[in-house]
């Protein structure tokens, strides 16, 4: 009896500043997905010293990479180009200059392999990564809190490939303005690390320093860190001494964006009563983000599962690219590169 071939994806993400490149096929007895390769090239690097990511500079930087990461991808996983069953490549959102050198890549290689093509929005992306390796069943309905530089978002799930927004930021994302903290007192790029490890380094001593929570108890599952941002400015403005208390000044500013997101997190799983919550995106990686939304989450309810992706898969990969092309395979959510565009809406479908 001829036994069926297994898909095999390679998938490739340029969104932001990493160039990256993903091999995945599922296990044949577990059928959970198999990362043959995951390979990023980051460039954190050569962006610090501006403080932030510039658009132009990414975008060289990713000409002259992409193809030796996929290079990379396919000689680690040992998978020959003739093999593959689809190429999957970010669409958008994200720095559309970016997203064009992946978008190119996959289109040239969909051309020269005769290889059809899947298209998948970088939110969906960071949803999937929790389908990697998950170490706890994923029932539905579940809820998804994306967390990054770009985008804090909450997601409803009702089934695989059936994804809603229920809740996104009005202005700047949780990650944003971790890095908007982190240049304010001079610390460094990118600010979400710096910021955490500064954080516990103050641990749970006392702080006489308040800061606001902006739309905790607004009606709706919005988020907004703007304001925070502002009356964080204020403080120091305020504070002729804030040097010598920058991890005060860190404790504090974390967790009220953490506040924020454990509480919009929960109020919205007991609305539409959810049987999974999951996290991801970069700040997911944060370990006192996970640490609390984790216990929040069991003491809610115990029959509500909780997860979070490897660290591995948090931040802009293309593994987690290769996961929701797979879902998308198996409903034949294939296009032809010809038609392949970026699309930086923030239309899940």
């Amino acid at each position: 009896m001829k036994t069926k071939k297994l898909p095999i994806i390679l998938a490739i993400e340029s969104s932001c500043d990493e160039s990256a490149a993903s091999v995945i096929t599922p296990d044949p007895k577990s059928g959970h997905l198999l990362v043959l390769a995951n390979i990023i090239s980051s460039q954190i690097d050569i962006h610090k010293k501006y403080g932030g990511v510039v658009p132009e500079i990414a975008a060289r930087e990713h000409v002259l990479n992409m193809l030796p990461v996929v290079n990379e991808a396919l000689l680690k996983a040992k998978i020959n180009p003739k093999d593959l069953t689809a190429i999957a490549v970010t669409k958008g959102p994200g720095l559309i200059t970016s997203l064009i050198a992946g978008i190119e890549t996959a289109r040239t290689l969909a051309f020269a392999w005769n290889k059809p093509i899947i298209e998948i929005n970088h939110i969906e992306g960071h949803i999937y990564s929790n389908f990697i390796n998950p170490k706890t069943p994923i029932n539905f309905p579940a809820l998804i809190l994306t967390v990054s530089g770009g985008h804090t978002t909450l997601l409803l799930m009702n089934k695989a490939g059936k994804i809603k927004i229920i809740g996104e930021t009005r202005d700047d994302a949780a990650g944003e303005a971790y890095d908007k903290a982190a240049k304010m007192m001079d610390l460094g790029y990118p600010g979400g690390p710096i910021i955490s490890k500064l954080a516990a380094e103050h641990g749970s001593k006392p702080t006489k320093i308040m800061l606001p929570r902006p739309m905790l108890n607004s009606p709706n599952f919005d988020f907004s860190f703007s304001g925070l941002k502002t009356a964080l400015l204020y403080e120091l403005k305020k504070d002729k001494a804030w040097k010598k208390r920058i991890p005060e000044y860190c404790a504090e500013y974390q967790q009220a964006i953490i506040d924020i997101l454990i509480h919009k997190t929960l109020k919205a799983a007991l609305k539409f009563q959810v049987k999974t919550v999951m996290l991801a995106g970069g700040v997911s990686a944060n370990q006192a983000l996970r640490a609390q939304m984790s216990e929040a989450v069991e003491n809610k309810s115990k029959q509500v599962n909780f997860l979070i992706p490897e660290h591995e898969y948090t931040t802009d990969n293309a593994a987690m690219i290769a996961a929701a092309a797979f879902y998308k395979l198996k409903r034949q959510r294939l296009s032809n590169f010809k038609k392949l565009r970026v699309d930086a809406s923030l239309q899940l479908k």
